[in-house]
This record gives C-alpha cells, structure tokens and sequence, in this order.
C-alpha cells in the first residue's frame, strides 16, 4: 500500500542541498544561475503545496463531531462516514479530492452519509475515539469508518482496497459506499413481499 513518505523532509533536504551549493554560485554562468534559481522557486512551490491541505483539525473535539454527526444521520436516516487521516496525509487528500470533485460520488455522498473527518496526527491523535472504534489506525491512513444511526461501527475499510494507479478509484469507492449505506442494510430489501 502506497503512503504519503516524508515529503517535507526531502523537500528540507533538497533546500539544504541547494543552499550549501549556492556558495559556488558566483563560479557558474549566469544561464546555470537561472536554473538553480527556477529550481529553488519549483521546490519551494512545491513545500508550499504540500502545507495548504488543511481538511482534518488537530484541536476539534472528535468525540463532540461523532455525536452530532449520528444525531443528524439519525434525524437524516442516513450513516456516518468517519475519515480518519491527517494533514500530512497525501492519500488523503487524494481521497478528498475524488469525493468533492466527482459528481456521483459527492452527490451519493450528501445523500446518505454524514461525514466527519478525524484528525490523526503527532498534535493529536485521538487515542480514546480510535479505541472506541476498535483501533482502525492498523490499517493505516486514510481509514475509513461507518456507523449507523445509532452510533455503532458497521464496518471499518483499509483504504488500500479502493486504490487504483496514483488514485483512489471511483467504481471501488462508489461499490464501498454502496454495499454500506442505509438504503444497502434495510432489512426490508430483502425480505419477500
């Protein structure tokens, strides 16, 4: 399973190489100067990037978010689609990306879930909301977590299933969802007229 691996410390580590070979600047032509400055200013666009995905709060009270999602599922007859993950996630927001950018997969979304995205990081990791879910961090990031209306946990998915490429893929996530939705566990789709 592909992850996120430490980009801010290759891109600490490629400012820190350029910075101990600029002192040899004034010996290079002023075409090879151009260079490693459009090189400084790509690098350093790139560390900026990396820092303005900012969907999962390290100060929100989990707890608190979790209780007024399934309230509102509840009122809604919908479910609650936990997203554990972090800033530093890039998988993340990838999976962020998809759902907020497909159509079908934002609208079927909207329609049966109610999402709330669970900080996990090194500020806080959440621990007593992880082990009341049964410590779906085994999985590693992002971590998936339904629960009915009433609160309890139906499923936990390992986003690795639902990877596809460089991606997550749409007919992985929108099966995923699908086979987990209200409408998938009503015990009267199946019952014989």
């Amino acid at each position: 399973m592909k992850r996120n691996v430490g980009i801010k410390s290759a891109l600490t580590a490629l400012l820190f190489i350029f910075s101990r070979f600029a002192v040899h600047l004034p010996k290079i032509n002023e075409m090879n100067k151009f260079t490693f400055f459009l090189l400084f200013i790509l690098v350093s666009g790139i560390g900026f990037s990396q820092n303005s995905f900012n969907l999962y709060n390290p100060e929100a009270d989990a707890e608190k978010d979790i209780a007024e999602a399934v309230a509102k599922a509840k009122s809604e007859n919908k479910y609650v689609f936990l997203q554990l993950g972090g800033n530093w996630c890039g998988w993340c927001k990838v999976f962020h990306e998809l759902t907020t950018q497909d159509e079908d997969l934002k609208k079927f979304i909207e329609t049966n879930f109610e999402v709330v995205h669970i900080n996990y990081s090194k500020e806080n990791t959440n621990e007593s909301v992880l082990a009341s879910l049964d410590y779906p961090q085994r999985f590693g990031f992002p971590v998936f977590v339904i629960l009915d209306q009433n609160g309890k946990r139906i499923h936990t998915q390992n986003s690795g299933y639902l990877e596809e490429g460089k991606g997550h893929s749409k007919k992985k996530v929108l099966e995923f969802l699908n086979q987990w939705s209200p409408t998938a566990l009503n015990p009267q789709n199946y019952t014989k007229k």
